[in-house]
């Protein structure tokens, strides 16, 4: 039982943090290489922009820098109603040099086309919203025209030329891409800004400094920034979270631990005349305890693979397991349907674990990391052997002579 408990344990611990690992690695991946980018440059001059890019890319570790402009605008479609979105201006090359914003991007319709000064890229959910699809039309009105007054600057109709899906709400939902150019006309306000893409995201600090120190003689009025500043709270939030999930699943580990100790404890009151008479022989008191601790350790060992193994086949294939766990149930409810037809009654529709008609996203991501599953292996080991640490330290108050007068 208690190998069976620990094995239980791990495996839960092991599936559950990876499927949380694929949220919000998925969250954070999405914000990266779509949004915010691994670093920021900020307040230049948009003639130095491409002098800038190549001081960029001659930084060892970075992948690809991509100017762009954003502002806040309301956008109306054929349906009724305005919707508050924000708008992101780039060139038309901007996938050709941000592979993995391209891998991030999915077109349901069109594709990323924003060769000429009419075109617009929106969200599947925006597009939902106006009431559009690929050649309608969609008015932008930039807020920041139309708080000025402007007549024409902050307005512009536009043709759609993609619709696309990045499985995060957000940007599905509020999000456009235009022309730079268009930027500039709806919203001559808004300040060029440079994303700069690393190959290695955990690097920003020291990559950002040798981008300043590059950059000190030219340009020391610009602004750096690292993705750990400007997603902060978010990136928080989303640790703290996977932080208390671990310490609550973690919990059964204490419940196993004490269903070891005790019986440990209860062995080596069972034990007393063996332990007494290898005292009595000659025995040391730690050389008996190490019985103890390598029944524990063997414990602790034998359930941390089994649900270790377990956890990592189950976690690698989460699809595949709810797929299985569907037709299960599903062939319960035919079989079911089928005798309640022969009796008259109603009808039971089929089981779906995870449908993408009620759920935004399609599947359940999993993302295993492997140091995360060795500290999860450790936990179920350690919880066992300090187990029998703690209840092998009776043995120290039997007396080998009390044992052998009265026992």
């Amino acid at each position: 039982m208690s190998v069976l408990g620990i094995a239980f344990g791990v495996l839960a611990l092991i599936v559950i943090i990876a499927v949380m690992n694929g949220f919000q690695l998925g969250f954070i991946e999405s914000i990266l290489e779509i949004s915010s980018y691994h670093i920021r440059l900020e307040n230049f001059h948009p003639e130095d922009t491409e002098q800038l890019r190549q001081i960029a890319l001659s930084t060892v570790g970075v992948k690809a820098a991509v100017p762009f402009k954003e502002f806040q605008a309301i956008a109306r479609g054929r349906r009724a109603g305005q919707h508050a979105i924000l708008v992101r201006g780039v060139n038309q090359n901007t996938l050709e040099i941000d592979s993995s914003m391209e891998e991030k991007i999915r077109f349901e319709s069109g594709g990323f086309d924003i060769a000429d000064n009419e075109s617009v890229l929106l969200g599947s959910e925006l597009a939902r919203r106006l009431g559009v699809g690929k050649g309608d039309e969609v008015t932008l009105f930039s807020i920041t025209g139309i708080l000025s007054a402007e007549e024409e600057g902050g307005l512009k109709t536009f043709i759609v030329k993609g619709i696309f899906r990045t499985e995060y709400y957000e940007y599905d939902s509020t999000w456009a891409f235009l022309n730079m150019d268009d930027v500039s006309f709806l919203d001559n306000e808004s300040d060029l800004k440079m994303g700069i893409k690393l190959v290695n995201r955990y690097q920003d600090k020291s990559i950002l400094e040798k981008i300043r120190k590059n950059l000190a003689n030219n340009f020391p009025e610009i602004k750096l920034s690292s993705w750990r500043d400007y997603n902060r709270s978010f990136f928080g939030a989303l640790r703290t979270e996977k932080l208390f999930m671990f310490i609550l699943v973690g919990l059964i580990f204490i419940v196993v631990g004490l269903n070891i100790f005790q019986s440990q404890r209860r062995t080596v009151l069972q034990r007393r005349e063996e332990i007494g008479l290898l005292r009595a022989v000659g025995g040391l008191q730690s050389d008996v305890r190490f019985v103890f601790l390598f029944d524990g350790a063997i414990t602790g060992f034998t359930g941390a693979a089994a649900g270790m193994i377990l956890g990592l086949a189950i976690a690698s294939n989460i699809p595949g397991v709810f797929s299985f766990v569907e037709m299960v149930v599903n062939a319960v409810i035919g079989f079911i349907n089928e005798l309640a037809a022969l009796l008259g009654l109603g009808w039971v529709d089929n089981f779906a674990v995870f449908s993408p008609t009620i759920f935004y996203i399609k599947e359940i991501p999993s993302r295993i990391i492997p140091h995360e599953v060795i500290i999860i292996f450790m936990f179920g080991f350690l919880s066992a052997l300090a187990a029998a640490f703690f209840a092998s330290g009776k043995i120290s108050k039997i007396q080998p002579a009390e044992v052998l007068r009265y026992e």
